[in-house]
């Protein structure tokens, strides 16, 4: 018997989307709108009759969600769904999960399917958090039997002890999730599709499900998860496929996929950076940043020349500067001395600031800059706001590619290498040490 349990053949999802032309237009004549009115009728009408769906405006425009998507899923992968908003990840998991259907193409999953697309999806909201675990195990195709045999190992997992008999309408969002995930991941579906639906809970309950996962995938069984955050990606996934406009590229290893999806988020270095005008700017803030590296590997330096203007006088304030990594992990803080400290009246500074970078491997980094009181309070604030590019490797003479598997610094470190031959110290080179 073949292991693929996923085959998607050329999957297209077409939605029809219809627009107002009154409001682009200046000027209509009664005449104008009474013909629109009319043309609109008789087309809702035939619509009806002939079991169309019913789109309100006066244009219809055809929108392709997914175009000729085709992948396969072997039993036991983890595979993410990585893309933008809109890219179509969330269609794509409604029609593995039969929710829509598609336009075109072909989607032949085998074994049970257990789907979290959405917070509160498959629950009655008037039921308890006991009844729906029943309903939901009976969606899966579970017996009464086997769903009491988990029921203990649920409610633990979830944390909901004091309100399974709560009814699910009363259930904040996170709630929602914790009895969902449970459910989905206890009742043993051959197929798991997940959707960003994990954002909603606390850090721990993610670790959790994370952990939850992984055991899913080791019992054998297949895992499609969409989601945001690229460490737990890098984590749980062995493959990635990227969605883009619809299309989707060739499964692939997930560290190759997320590069794929980082290059098509415009992820090229800027080494500059300036505010653009606009009414809400706080008193100090930053106007400009240029950056450049000077060195090289494994000692190079970030310069940065920052623009800073004080609109009012304000206590004096410091500069701190977050480098983080393609991931956005944050790998290290600088916290450049100034003497005097900056500002204190109105006024405009050019601060000139030297970070010594650890020997980071290859790669596109970001640096965020803060400026503010002492810790106190925060006058300005910039996330990502300056990228640039490490070329070289800190490791002389390496020609293999890193991998951000064992992190992005290459710390400098000596060993002291001993040998014995026939119990007799020598160095490495065979030699008997004197």
């Amino acid at each position: 018997m073949s292991d693929i349990v996923i085959s998607v053949e050329n999957l297209s999802k077409r939605y029809l989307i219809g627009h107002q032309t009154s409001q682009r237009e200046r000027y209509m004549a009664l005449r104008d709108v009474i013909g629109r009115e009319v043309r609109n009728f008789g087309r809702k009408t035939a619509d009806l009759f002939l079991g169309r769906q019913i789109i309100q405006g006066d244009d219809v425009e055809e929108f392709w969600a997914l175009r000729d998507v085709s992948f396969q899923v072997k039993q036991g992968e983890v595979v993410g769904i990585i893309g933008g908003n809109g890219a179509g990840k969330s269609t794509l998991l409604k029609i593995l999960s039969r929710v829509t259907g598609p336009t075109t193409g072909v989607a032949r999953l085998r074994g049970r399917v257990g789907s979290l697309l959405e917070v509160g999806t498959g629950f009655h909201p008037e039921l308890t958090g006991r009844e729906n675990m029943v309903l939901n195990g009976a969606i899966l195709g579970m017996a009464q039997r086997e769903i009491r045999s988990k029921f203990e190992e649920i409610v633990a997992f979830a944390g909901l002890e004091k309100f399974i008999d709560t009814p699910v309408k009363r259930y904040s969002s996170g709630m929602y999730v914790r009895l969902a995930f449970a459910v989905a991941a206890h009742l043993q579906p051959e197929i798991l599709i997940i959707d960003e639906v994990l954002a909603v809970g606390d850090m721990e309950f993610q670790r959790k499900c994370l952990g939850k996962m992984s055991e899913v995938a080791k019992a054998g069984r297949t895992v499609l998860f969409v989601s945001h955050n690229q460490v737990a990606l890098r984590t749980l996934c062995g493959h990635g496929i990227v969605l883009c406009g619809g299309h989707a590229s060739p499964k692939q290893d997930i560290a190759a996929a997320l590069d794929e999806y980082l290059s098509q988020a415009g992820s090229a270095p800027a080494y500059s950076w300036r505010r653009t005008p606009n009414a809400n700017q706080p008193a100090v803030r930053f106007e400009s940043i240029t950056v450049s590296l000077e060195g090289a590997q494994p000692t190079i330096r970030l310069k940065c020349s920052c623009t800073i203007v004080f609109e009012q006088k304000t206590p004096l304030a410091l500069i701190a500067v977050d480098v983080a990594d393609v991931d956005s992990f944050r790998i290290m803080q600088a916290l450049p001395s100034a003497e005097p400290f900056i500002g204190g009246a109105p006024g405009r500074h050019n601060v000139e600031i030297t970070i010594d970078l650890p020997p980071l491997i290859p790669g596109i980094y970001s640096a965020d800059f803060w400026i503010g009181p002492h810790y106190t309070e925060t006058f300005d604030f910039l996330r990502t706001a300056i990228k640039f590019e490490i070329v070289a490797s800190p490791v002389r003479g390496r020609t293999f590619p890193h991998t951000r598997d064992h992190g992005p610094i290459v710390a400098n470190s000596t060993a002291k290498v001993r040998a014995y031959k026939d119990n007799i110290l020598a160095d490495v080179f065979g030699r008997v040490a004197s």
